[in-house]
């Protein structure tokens, strides 16, 4: 069945700003068929619980046709999905029901690269001559037959690997099964654009854009200049990966880019009410290309890089810095902020390791990232305060950790099942004897049955802020300006039509006062959290924090 849109209902072009996007893996979401992997009629199963929480928008990973070498990411097939996850019409009844639930439904396109197994890239590698033959970004070797240029890709190695039927390389920015398109070309342009339409006509209401800076490479292939030791960062590769070596100014990033993101934009705005979300992967020049990618209102509505995303520790001067490097991008841009995804170290692991106090560090995050300027990503689990799995070698799946074991243990700690009943077979995922990954113990302890209907769980607490954040538009779409940030004390204000809150948190295990900002402030409730304010002080106990409407 095909979306019928009413154009009598006058749908809010403005509802992915301040949105809170849920985001689902689907091989890790809910098992319907008793095969251990979780799938599309799962998802709509599992519909309600999103939907408790008080988001307003899911946006589900890769369930496109696709071999799988990295669980979706390589698509084969733009239009149809994977027989592992079902059916169109499968996910026809999620955008039915999502929608039945006042949910949007967004789904995660990768159009920078495909699997080696699509139609396009087999007929493109057949030779040199037939109609697809520059599809694909193909380079003949050097005199040596050493590839190209010295690109390398995230997932390890040199960015080319050797045809020889073509005897050519072949850009390759992540695994050798997942081919670079040629987006110079544009009838590619127009291939991807049109499965942007066929998504659309089916009743999404928005894309997250996979390696959105990705698209276009430098046709000069010029090699990247090296990067000075001090300026690596870890963010977008695993500090061991020689990726982070490079300089990357020619292999991604390209200026080019910014007229396909205007045509990409034209195509949703023929749809009402349609939004994207461009995840920028870069170290460097994150905030920069996000400001660029969301100007001028013509190409993306957000874009989320990777500076909450990193390792380093969250503290107030990196929230307050982010803040305002984004704002100097991006003045008239808008952000898509997340503290965690399927592709890191989930945050009370990456940051929380030696809290003593996990589930209050949970929470605190959790209030942390629904009042920053922009909208959020929360990641299925996170509700609940889970930790990053500890996989054993035997059990990894993720061709990333097998790559850099053990010093890089891969994306599988993130991607486990998700728990719902710790009394039920596999916590509730799935009927299976055996799931995709294993399904820790300590996970299963802090299943949603386990919390739920517990005032001081983290699972309570994440549907209590999520309905105090909706009361005040301030902390949807209000600006954002800081008052105290210390060592571990941190004071803004979200403003918005009129109204002020006032945020203010203990990013620490000791209890902290810190000046109220003048102002008559009259503190909020609903919150979940013990701070006060007196004698021109706010006072927070430990992770704990304070609201206040001025």
């Amino acid at each position: 069945m095909n979306a019928v849109f009413d154009s009598a209902a006058a749908p809010d072009k403005d509802w992915w700003r301040g949105a809170v996007i849920y985001q689902i893996y689907p091989r890790s979401f809910q098992d319907s068929n008793g095969d251990g992997i979780g799938d599309l009629k799962g998802i709509t199963a599992r519909l309600p619980h999103v939907a408790s929480l008080g988001a307003d928008a899911i946006w589900i990973s890769p369930f496109f046709t696709s071999p799988m070498k990295d669980f979706g990411y390589d698509v084969s097939d733009y239009t149809d999905v994977d027989p592992m996850f079902g059916t169109i019409g499968d996910f026809d009844a999620v955008i039915a029901e999502a929608h039945r639930l006042g949910i949007k439904v967004m789904i995660d396109l990768v159009i920078s690269h495909t699997s080696d197994q699509h139609a396009w890239f087999v007929e493109s590698r057949s030779s040199r001559i037939n109609a697809k033959s520059d599809w694909y970004v193909w380079s003949d070797p050097k005199p040596d037959g050493t590839p190209p240029n010295n690109w390398l890709s995230i997932f390890g190695g040199s960015a080319w690997a050797w045809d020889p039927t073509r005897m050519q390389y072949y850009l390759h920015n992540f695994l050798t099964s997942q081919p670079d398109l040629n987006m110079h070309n544009p009838h590619v342009q127009e291939a991807v654009l049109d499965a942007v339409r066929f998504w659309l006509k089916r009743g999404v209401d928005g894309f997250r854009l996979d390696t959105i800076n990705f698209y276009f490479h430098d046709q000069h292939l010029r090699d990247n200049p090296a990067l000075a030791p001090e300026r690596r960062n870890a963010s977008t590769a695993p500090a061991v990966n020689p990726y982070n070596f490079q300089d990357h100014l020619y292999d991604k990033n390209q200026p080019d880019n910014l007229e396909f993101l205007k045509r990409f934009r034209a195509v949703l705005d023929e749809f009402p009410a349609i939004a994207a979300v461009g995840e920028v992967g870069d170290s460097q020049y994150g905030l920069e290309i996000a400001g660029q990618y969301t100007s001028g209102g013509d190409k993306m509505q957000m874009c989320y890089a990777f500076e909450f995303l990193a390792p380093e520790p969250l503290t107030p001067t990196l929230v307050a810095d982010t803040q305002k490097a984004f704002q100097e991008a991006a003045p008239e841009g808008w952000a898509c902020w997340a503290f965690s995804n399927h592709d890191v170290v989930r945050h009370v692991s990456r940051w929380g390791a030696t809290v003593a106090d996990r589930a209050a560090f949970a929470k605190l995050m959790a209030a942390v990232l629904m009042t920053q300027r922009g909208s959020v990503c929360i990641y299925q689990g996170e509700e609940l305060g889970l930790t990053e799995a500890d996989i054993a070698f035997e059990d990894l799946q993720d061709p990333y950790g097998i790559q850099f074991w053990p010093e890089f243990k891969g994306r599988d700690g993130c991607r486990t099942p998700m728990v719902w009943d710790s009394l039920a077979k596999q916590s509730g995922f799935s009927a299976a004897d055996k799931t995709w990954l294993p399904i820790p113990v300590e996970h299963s302890l802090n299943a949603v049955h386990v919390q739920e209907g517990h005032e001081d769980s983290v699972l309570e607490q994440y549907r209590r802020f999520l309905h105090f954040r909706r009361t005040l538009p301030a902390l949807i779409k209000g600006e954002i300006a800081f008052h105290t940030v210390s060592e571990t004390g941190l004071v803004y204000a979200r403003s918005f039509a009129g109204e002020t809150v006032l945020c203010a948190f203990n990013i620490s295990a000791e209890p902290l006062d810190l000046p109220l900002p003048d102002g008559d402030w009259q503190a909020l409730e609903g919150h979940g959290f013990a701070g006060t304010a007196e004698g021109g002080k706010i006072r927070l106990p430990a992770w704990s924090a304070w609201f206040a409407r001025g």
